[in-house]
């Protein structure tokens, strides 16, 4: 229990640097600088602003100093955060993985938030985000590949680029077959979905993020929240569907090749 609650108090401080990141990077600040402060009367923020998650509810949702609401993007992230980390502690637990197979599904988990959100607000799959996390995907490989890969002909950096490859050949593809129906960034997503899951599971998480992302534009159409021809985020699906690959996609796929 009390390593629970650590986690969920360490997840929820992420979750607010998270929101650093999802507020500056797009519009190219830095994350370090300057000192946080109030987007309406720009007051700089004390220590009791910015506790997470509870800052926001003991202040109601309003700036201390000039009442203006506080996005609630902010609580979501800080607290999807807190449980994203106990999620993962548990499932730790569960599939005896190490401190460093926790901290890295931990680390696929947040980089795959800050996309779906940037996505979600601003419409962009950043490449000050995208390039540096292929670099770190190919690190991860070459020094702690998943362990499913003793069973593959590929293994560590091979694997990677070779799921990065089939990832943005797949989706470059079908970058030029849409005419501009799927933007570029998407490409480079694709391309770090493969790199993190590598072969052959990049080939399940994109099959799971199209099916996804077709589901969500179909709800949306039907329920009149977008009209066709309107742009409807991707990258949203494709992360989601990244992280439950990342999770359990070497189980399916133990249960598949079970069958044949």
């Amino acid at each position: 229990m009390l390593y629970t609650i650590v986690f969920a108090l360490l997840g929820l401080a992420i979750g607010s640097f998270l929101n650093v990141c999802i507020d500056r990077l797009p519009g190219g600040g830095s994350i370090l600088h300057p000192p946080s402060q109030c987007e309406s009367c720009h007051h700089h923020l004390v220590a009791a602003d910015l506790i997470p998650l509870f800052s926001y509810l003991w202040l109601r949702g309003r700036c201390r100093y000039c009442q203006a609401p506080i996005p609630r993007r902010l609580l979501w992230v800080e607290l999807a955060s807190g449980i994203i980390l106990v999620f993962l502690y548990q499932y730790s637990l569960y599939y005896g993985l190490s401190a460093p197979e926790l901290a890295v599904m931990a680390f696929y988990a947040y980089l795959f938030l800050i996309i779906f959100v940037v996505d979600l607000e601003w419409g962009l799959i950043l490449n000050k985000v995208v390039y540096p996390a292929m670099m770190v995907a190919l690190l991860i490989a070459a020094f702690l590949p998943p362990p499913w890969l003793e069973d593959w002909l590929f293994s560590g950096v091979t694997n990677a680029v070779l799921g990065g490859g089939i990832g943005l050949a797949i989706f470059w593809l079908i970058a030029l077959i849409s005419g501009g129906g799927m933007g570029w960034g998407d490409v480079k997503l694709a391309t770090l979905i493969g790199l993190a899951s590598g072969f052959p599971l990049v080939l399940m998480a994109l099959l799971m993020g199209v099916i996804l992302g077709g589901i969500i534009a179909a709800i949306l159409l039907l329920t009149k929240k977008r009209r066709f021809g309107q742009t409807i985020p991707f990258a949203p699906p494709l992360c989601l569907a990244a992280v439950i690959t990342l999770l359990w996609g070497s189980h399916l796929l133990d249960w598949y090749t079970g069958l044949l």
